[in-house]
């Protein structure tokens, strides 16, 4: 008679979304639009960068490559716990995009890749910035507009009201949208703002589509069976070739 085995515990919130980061960053796409990131904040060797929501820190170590003094930041110990692991060197530390433990004018270059959307308050994060980083230095950051992500679908309707619910659950959806505002209210010059479009044809994005199911589901807004036939849809569109989903990421870069 074999023993019943152990029930295997539930990955948390955060293990799932270093999970759907690291698929994602694995992207071409993701990775030609890092690699864009590193060229904005044109950091010479030697200077020092702050990669703020670093996450597991693959951005810090591909930033350490090219010989610049890299460091990251992030408030989720299990992020930075994985930071560490991964990419023992460079330094790891706690902390929140709007208090920085660093002097005015310390850094020569400030990154955040999709962190504002997740921040009660942007404005405060961008003013943070410009405080830390010396005359002369380089912001880029870089999100998706939570509203404008587009999925096709044979309920056009019901998928834009799930679109719409999935992003009235983030912080500041539409942080990305405002981005040049943000940076001249801040005080900084030169500002730049591109959008690039990554479309997904394949499976990789099923679980940041099942999250839409799912916070969608969780307002209480939508009936169970309406969700989970959406959700069967996207899953036959997958396994058939026939998905369509287009993301909008803007990248936005200015001097100090």
């Amino acid at each position: 008679m074999s023993m019943p085995s152990a029930a295997q515990p539930h990955p948390s919130p955060t293990t799932r979304l270093l999970a759907l980061l690291d698929r994602f960053d694995d992207l071409p796409s993701a990775r030609r639009l890092r690699a864009d990131t590193y060229e904005l904040l044109a950091a010479a060797p030697g200077a020092r960068v702050l990669d703020v929501g670093c996450g597991t820190g693959r951005a810090v170590s591909e930033l350490a490559a090219r010989g610049v003094r890299a460091e990251g930041a992030d408030i989720d110990p299990e992020a930075l716990a994985l930071a560490r692991a991964r990419h023992p060197g460079p330094p790891f530390l706690r902390a929140a995009a709007a208090e920085l433990p660093y002097a005015d004018g310390s850094l020569d270059g400030y990154r955040a890749d999709k962190v504002y959307h997740a921040l009660e308050n942007p404005a405060r994060a961008a003013a943070e910035a410009h405080r830390v980083l010396r005359p002369g230095g380089r912001i880029v950051l870089v999100g998706q507009d939570w509203d404008t992500l587009v999925l096709d679908s044979d309920a056009p309707r019901l998928t834009r009201r799930l679109v719409h619910a999935r992003a009235d659950r983030v912080p500041s959806p539409r942080a990305a949208r405002a981005y040049r505002g943000l940076l001249l209210d801040a005080g900084f010059t030169d500002v730049t703002v591109e959008v690039r479009t990554d479309v997904h044809t394949g499976t990789e994005m099923l679980p940041l589509i099942t999250g839409i199911a799912e916070a969608a589901r969780a307002t209480g807004a939508f009936g169970s069976a309406e969700v989970r036939d959406w959700l069967a849809e996207q899953r036959r569109r997958a396994e058939t070739d026939r998905l369509f989903l287009a993301l909008p990421l803007f990248l936005a870069a200015a001097t100090r």
